[in-house]
């Protein structure tokens, strides 16, 4: 593990402090009851999962977290994704036009097929006030690409309107499930056992393309404005 790496861990521990200290000073998506026909929507990039990868986590995360809370919302499987660069948060009305996406897809056009892939490295679950996250530092490839992405996006016009803890050493976040109600003490000892194996479970995995999307938290009846590949 290099210091970039621990540093982008530094980043996850402070999140995952203010999570316990109840002090949130980001974004979170606040929960609704029905997820899939949830009218707030975002502009963001994302790195849509490649099918080996979602076989694993179906069968060695959701699947078992299933079997004991059947009640939450879990990702399907073509709706799985690493978020690359937000643009405008999930809202109704969205805080975004035509123009704006037009303006952002130029710019992604113009700058991801120059950007290197990279490799994540998962090392465990987190969990959010209402959802769960696949965590895993990266190569540090993935600040560059968010560095750049910004710079351009907030020169345009359209900066990210998200709030974060960090400002740089973005980490690799996959949602799995969201909540709408309370989660119980057999599900939280069950995302424990799994988390503390994640590194074991899954190899290094290599992000190679980044699309333009629009939809809601769990992306559905999404949008894709275009997708690139990283060289």
């Amino acid at each position: 593990m290099n210091l970039y790496q621990k540093k982008q861990i530094e980043v996850v521990n402070q999140i995952e402090s203010s999570l316990k200290e109840r002090c949130l000073s980001f974004s979170t998506v606040s929960s609704v009851k029905d997820f899939e026909n949830d009218p707030r929507t975002c502009l963001t990039s994302v790195h849509f999962l490649k099918p080996k990868l979602i076989n694993q986590i179906s069968r060695l995360l959701i699947n078992p977290l299933k079997l004991i809370s059947p009640n939450h919302y879990y990702y399907q499987r073509s709706s799985l994704h690493m978020t690359i660069k937000g643009i405008r948060v999930i809202n109704d009305p969205p805080h975004f036009n035509s123009e704006d996406i037009k303006k952002a897809r130029m710019i992604f056009q113009e700058t991801i097929p120059y950007c290197h892939q990279f490799k994540v490295f998962f090392y465990r679950l987190l969990l959010f006030p209402t959802n769960l996250s696949l965590i895993g530092t990266t190569e540090e490839e993935r600040d560059r690409i968010a560095i750049v992405l910004d710079k351009k996006l907030g020169q345009a016009g359209i900066p990210d309107d998200k709030k974060y803890l960090n400002s740089r050493f973005f980490f690799s976040n996959i949602t799995l499930a969201r909540f709408d109600s309370p989660i119980s003490n057999s599900f939280r000892k069950k995302v424990k056992a799994l988390s503390g194996n994640i590194s074991k479970m899954f190899k290094p995995y290599t992000v190679d393309s980044v699309s333009l999307v629009s939809g809601n938290a769990v992306l559905k009846n999404r949008k894709i404005f275009g997708q690139w590949l990283l060289k």
